[in-house]
Order: structure tokens, then C-alpha cells, then sequence
């Protein structure tokens, strides 16, 4: 059993975790189309997009984060829209312009960023993120910054698309502090671009 098995199966990490606002945001209330949730742990993202009407290919390594997703999913009747797939995200062979949708939330693969890019469709929306290094470091997510991100380091491997939505921000939940990236990205390219509205753009 791996270290990460052990987490999802101990409770560790939320069974239940929620998506991102800023991906409800941006992802079409109802949909349809391809969608790749890398390292999807316990289905964070990968429930959220079959619920809008996505076939997601869900990727991890870990045994247990896909037993919890496949429950999860199976719960909120949307079974049979997810392939899950046991396999190392750094070293999958991902498809070229196949996905809508590509979602990673809570791991490091800018290696690989170039392929995972490449494997978005023409309009496809890449959704990003993670944890940051900070001054002082926080206490959620990786115990070095090996694991996080600079600031700034996602956007500058993100400038090939175009970048709808980027912020850094820290938050503190439950007594601990945590400080994290989020990044909205679609594969145009352009100087001029169509852009979403969101509903907290005219919140006062």
C-alpha cells in the first residue's frame, strides 16, 4: 500500500472534497465532451465534470483514491461517464488535441506540462491548481518547496495559451494556513479573445 493509499483510505484527505469555484465558474453548467482529471485522487474534480456532462478519463496512482472516486461517482449517478486509470501521471502517454477539458488540482507535473497541454483540443480549458512556496511557509500541502510552486512560475509555462483567470492567495482553514495558485487557461491564441463572465467579476 502506497503512502497516498493510505491517506484516502485512513480519511487523511477529504473523501469529499469540493471543486474549485473558480472551475464551476469557468466549465459550462451543462456540457458535453472529453475531459482528463490528472491525479485525481478522490474525485475532486473528476465527479464535479461528469456531473456537467463530461466522459472523464481519471488518472492516479494510488488503488484507493479510484476506489473512492468510483463510489463517489457511482452515489451521484454518473458511473458510467468516468474511465478510471491507474496509472503514473508523469510518465502517461496522453493523447494529442483529445480532451475539452484538463483539470489538475494538488500535484506537480510541469515536466510533463508541454504534453498535457498538447493533448487540449482547439477551445480546450485547462484548469490548474496547487500549492506555493511563501514567506512564512505554510503549513497545508508538501513539506518542501521541491513540491510547490514559485510565484508566478505557472503562469510564465502558461503564457502559450490564453490565460482567462490567474491568482495567488493565502487562506487559513481550521488553524492552518495554506497559500496556493489557481489558473484558467484556454488553447487560443490571439491578441484578440473572447472571455467568460463570472459572477463574483461585478461583486462590490
Amino acid at each position: 500500500m502506497t503512502t497516498w493509499d493510505e491517506r484516502f483510505r485512513t480519511g487523511e484527505y477529504p473523501s469529499d472534497p469540493e471543486p474549485s469555484r473558480v472551475l464551476r465558474e469557468y466549465v459550462p453548467e451543462t456540457a458535453d465532451g472529453t475531459a482528463l482529471d490528472i491525479a485525481c485522487g478522490t474525485g475532486r474534480n473528476t465527479v464535479y465534470l461528469a456531473e456537467q456532462g463530461y466522459d472523464v478519463d481519471a488518472i492516479d496512482q494510488s488503488i484507493e483514491g479510484l476506489r473512492i472516486t468510483r463510489e463517489r461517482a457511482s452515489e451521484r449517478g454518473v458511473g458510467e461517464r468516468i474511465e478510471l486509470l491507474q496509472a503514473d501521471a508523469t510518465a502517461f502517454e496522453y493523447p494529442e488535441a483529445y480532451y475539452d477539458v484538463v483539470t489538475i488540482s494538488f500535484f506537480r507535473a510541469l515536466d510533463r506540462l508541454s504534453d498535457i497541454k498538447a493533448a487540449l483540443k482547439p477551445q480546450g480549458l485547462l484548469f490548474y491548481q496547487h500549492h506555493l512556496r511563501s514567506d512564512p511557509p505554510a503549513e497545508a500541502g508538501p513539506s518542501t518547496d521541491r513540491y510547490r510552486f514559485a510565484s508566478n512560475e505557472l503562469l510564465h509555462a502558461c503564457l502559450d495559451l490564453t490565460v482567462l483567470y490567474y491568482e495567488e492567495s493565502s487562506e487559513r482553514r481550521n488553524g492552518t494556513r495554506s497559500t496556493t495558485v489557481e489558473l484558467i487557461a484556454r488553447n487560443t491564441h490571439g491578441g484578440t479573445q473572447s472571455y467568460p463572465e463570472t459572477d463574483w467579476a461585478n461583486d462590490s
